[in-house]
């Protein structure tokens, strides 16, 4: 008997042998025709203008490639091992037959024959199909220059298979060739005429292969070619007939309309055109993502919900309209894991990843997390970390050894690895956004977040004795080791207090006996890891991941003597001067591969995160602000702690002041550097506009408002500053007065000036301060003025302020303050107007003010503002420029 070795070799043969017959066959046909020389291409080109020899040549090469792809024998020899197997199957097809069976394509194709279009573009879809990539770049752009020209065929049969198979060559571009293929789509006008063939579907003249086929075109050529999408978002037309489409049940339409919205939805600006949709998008796009669809509509569903929610005031405006159904669609749609073992099909793997994915819109604050928080995130968070864990949660309370051993046991058994990096994000944005007010255990889910909480802690600490080795190079899962060190520092931040206390506790439980050694051992690293002249990206997540952790540690009361005593504070700021240099610079997508989504993205208005680009920078400021709120109550040797303290330069503190006067840096990296200078006696947000303001302070010159203090001293200020930085110092009866422009001008512009008479209680060291901070945004003082200026700043209602005096740190997400006089100009600041600008014109039909009766278009506006932003309106009114 023969063995199965010998057998498979006698069927190789066979294939072999039927192979060699249809390409002689082919080859036969393809002589045929003749070839001539193209001077522009300086190549040889086939063609033959016979109708019957062409149509011989289409039915070769279609039998020839037929049985490279309907034989799985046949195309494991000719496509799997094409490189090793190509002088066996190809022979001299490699080298000689393939262009010419190009170039009798594209001939063919260029002929426009309507008895042979059809036969030659289903060719095509098989020739690009079946041959490998490397064998068709040197016709390639031949052959989009003639597919694109065949797209508004009138023949249904040509136009769609047309569409096949550029939708396949442009899908499978080469960085190099994408460019001059995209020029050749933009000459051929590609984009027009496929939303011209969409729109004729759209009025009901045509098939659905031709829709589907068209739109899945056109949704690669805008995911490829970012500046095709203004053109295609903008038109009205195109846009409604989806719209209408969308209503259709067939589900591949839907999933085609839902790929190209996706695609458009890769422009940021056209994305809010979208959601602005309220009656529309936003109820389409949730509805698909529900569970009563198929699997493929709702994984692009979930990829169209990722592009459109990837900004903060989308989500909002959506979660706004329909958060129930928008996050109960996640959550289902992260369960379906549950559904396979481990090793999870592909269905249900894909759609689980999208669905984590979209759960990173827990990064915003927002009403969304209490949604979250009600439809049980934490038992779905739990039940993809440890597997049959909703078996083991009969008991509603556990001893913590308990705990401690099923956590260990259950991340074991790695559970569903890919999705560990997405749990630890979610998680850690879940519990630094709950909110103050919100105790998640009330509803009976205790347990399911003190698991939560050990399963992150178990991990963060394993992750510790990992990286706090210098030498560590062999890590498998080091991705994943930065999300949940980040987890554990935003739960120890947690503004819930169960939640952070409870991190902090079981963290201390966890660290009992290798706690201080590992905090010699990061101080250690980070010390030799912040020296390095150059930094690999291993050795930069090393530092960050040691950073977070000595972060970590320094909010336990245990660990803050070593910290000051091992000179903590000394290696954070030697740290932070080189990242202020720019000498070490990350950011956190750098080494999160998880993240990485949408980089075809384009027109993105979006502000940076509030962490900010450099991911380095940010948790160096965080930590030197743990340790600086740490330590500050460590009274035991207050010296020691004062020596720390003055180790910082003088050109250290100035740099940071730069630092908060500089748009360039986010919201955290100031709020955490304005944590910092607090320390050093500097209080506030300085700008550079509040600079110029501050200098009008307690000077007479356009003052239209005394403060009188009970011992007879006074200070000269402007109402209209104070109406809008510090109401409270403004009497009510003057905020709400409603005046005409003619009661305006004989009230201010004649100087009249409002005494105001202030309690004895006021001090006027505290006030002067006070009224620094309201117009220049900033002050300088000594702990014991600072005492009473927090009492001040509590009556007057400066939040911000107080925080700052009251040394609370900043908390996570909260937009720094900013310096705008904006509303002066408007109600708040009418009644204070001492000049009204009008433009030199008639009356405007539809112009109207919303403080007088005037016509003639003008505004009510305040010297002491106009003269501090602008020079050159400082001159004239110094120099008498004419008033109304």
């Amino acid at each position: 008997m023969k063995s199965g070795r010998d057998k498979e070799k006698e069927s190789d043969r066979c294939i072999s042998s039927h192979m060699q017959t249809l390409h002689r066959r082919l080859l036969h046909a393809l002589n045929l025709g003749t070839r001539h020389f193209d001077e522009k291409t300086n190549r040889w080109r086939w063609q033959c203008a016979n109708i019957e020899v062409q149509k011989n040549v289409l039915r070769s090469i279609g039998a020839f490639l037929d049985s490279l792809s309907g034989d799985a024998r046949a195309a494991r020899h000719a496509v799997v091992k094409v490189y090793s197997f190509l002088p066996f199957v190809f022979g001299s097809l490699s080298l000689e037959s393939v262009p010419d069976i190009l170039g009798a394509l594209l001939w063919i194709l260029q002929c426009k024959n309507e008895a042979l279009l059809s036969m030659a573009s289903n060719v095509a879809v098989k020739l690009v199909s079946v041959l490998p990539n490397p064998l068709l770049q040197s016709h390639m752009l031949d052959l989009v220059y003639c597919l694109s020209s065949l797209l508004s065929s009138h023949q249904v049969e040509v136009a769609i298979p047309c569409a096949t198979t550029l939708n396949f060559v442009i899908s499978n571009l080469s960085a190099t060739n994408e460019k001059d293929v995209m020029e050749a789509l933009k000459e051929t006008e590609a984009s027009l005429r496929i939303v011209g063939n969409i729109k004729d579907f759209a009025e009901g003249v045509k098939k659905i292969e031709y829709f589907e086929e068209m739109t899945l075109l056109l949704s690669t050529i805008l995911w490829r070619w970012p500046p095709s999408r203004f053109s295609v978002c903008n038109d009205v037309i195109l846009m409604k007939g989806l719209a209408n489409i969308h209503t259709k049940t067939d589900s591949s339409i839907k999933l085609a309309l839902l790929k190209l919205y996706t695609s458009i939805a890769l422009c940021d600006s056209a994305a809010r055109r979208l959601i602005e949709d309220e009656e529309i998008f936003p109820q389409m796009f949730v509805q698909a993502i529900g569970k009563s669809n198929p699997h493929a509509i709702r994984i692009e569903g979930f990829r169209l919900a990722q592009c459109l929610l990837r900004s903060q005031d989308n989500c909002l405006k959506v979660v706004g309209l329909c958060g129930d159904a928008l996050v109960e669609a996640i959550i289902c749609g992260m369960t379906e894991t549950r559904l396979t073992s481990k090793r999870f099909g592909n269905n249900h793997g894909s759609l689980s990843v999208e669905a984590c994915q979209l759960a990173l819109i827990t990064r915003w604050a927002g009403d969304h997390h209490t949604n979250f928080w009600k439809q049980g995130i934490d038992r779905v968070l739990l039940s993809l970390l440890i597997e049959n864990i909703e078996d083991q949660l009969f008991e509603p309370v556990l001893a913590l050894e308990k705990q401690i051993y099923m956590a260990k046991e259950g991340l074991k058994a790695n559970y569903h690895l890919g999705l560990r990096s997405y749990l630890w994000d979610i998680l850690g944005w879940l519990t630094i956004h709950c909110g103050e007010n919100l105790n998640p255990y009330t509803r009976g889910s205790e347990l399911c977040i003190k698991l939560l909480i050990t399963c992150a802690c178990l991990s963060f600490v394993d992750t510790l004795e990992k990286w706090c080795r210098i030498c560590q190079k062999d890590i498998d899962d080091h991705f994943q080791s930065e999300p949940v060190s980040r987890t554990v520092l935003m739960m120890i931040h947690s503004p819930c207090n169960s939640i952070s206390s409870h991190t902090k506790f079981l963290l201390s439980d966890v660290l009992k006996v290798k706690g201080m050694p590992c905090l010699k051992s990061l101080l250690h690293t980070l010390d030799y890891t912040s020296s390095l002249e150059s930094y690999g990206s291993f050795d930069k997540l090393q530092l960050v991941i040691n950073l977070i952790g000595f972060t970590c540690l320094s909010s336990l009361p245990q660990y803050r003597r070593c910290i000051i005593e091992s000179k903590g504070i000394k290696v954070i700021v030697l740290l932070l001067k080189r990242c202020l240099n720019n000498d070490i610079h990350i950011e956190r997508q750098s080494f999160t591969p998880h993240l990485h989504t949408h980089e075809r993205s384009c027109c993105c208005f979006d502000k940076e995160d509030w962490e900010g680009s450099n991911i380095l920078l940010f948790y160096s400021l965080l930590a030197l602000t743990e340790i600086l709120h740490q330590c500050d109550l460590l009274q035991e040797n207050p010296q020691q702690f004062s020596g720390e303290v003055t180790n910082i330069t003088p050109q250290f503190v100035s740099k940071l002041q730069e630092i908060c006067k500089s748009n360039s840096f986010s919201h955290g990296v100031r709020w955490y550097v304005s944590y910092i200078l607090t320390n050093f006696g500097y209080y506030g947000f300085p700008t550079e506009l509040a600079k110029r303001i501050g200098e009008s302070l307690n000077k007479e010159e356009y003052s239209d408002m005394k403060l009188v203090l009970a011992n007879g001293q006074s200070l000269s200020v402007h109402a209209a500053i104070l109406a809008v930085r510090c109401p409270s110092l403004v009497p009510p009866q003057l905020l709400l007065c409603k005046k005409s422009s003619k009661e305006i001008v004989d009230e201010f512009v004649r100087g009249t000036v409002r005494e105001v008479r202030l309690s004895s209680h006021v001090d006027y060291e505290a006030l002067v301060l006070l009224l620094k901070y309201v117009y220049s945004g900033c002050l300088h003082a000594s702990e014991e003025t600072a005492k009473k200026l927090k009492v001040l700043a509590k009556r007057c209602n400066l939040q911000p302020l107080f925080q700052m005096l009251d040394r609370q740190r900043p908390k996570w997400g909260l937009p720094f303050p900013n310096f705008n006089l904006t509303s002066a100009f408007g109600l708040a600041g009418s009644c204070f107007s001492d000049i009204i600008l009008g433009a030199k014109s008639n009356e405007l039909v539809g112009w109207t003010c919303d403080i007088c009766s005037d016509t003639v278009p003008h505004m009510h506006v305040h010297k002491v503002i106009l003269q501090s932003g602008c020079y050159y309106l400082q001159g004239l009114f110094r120099s008498g420029m004419q008033e109304r």
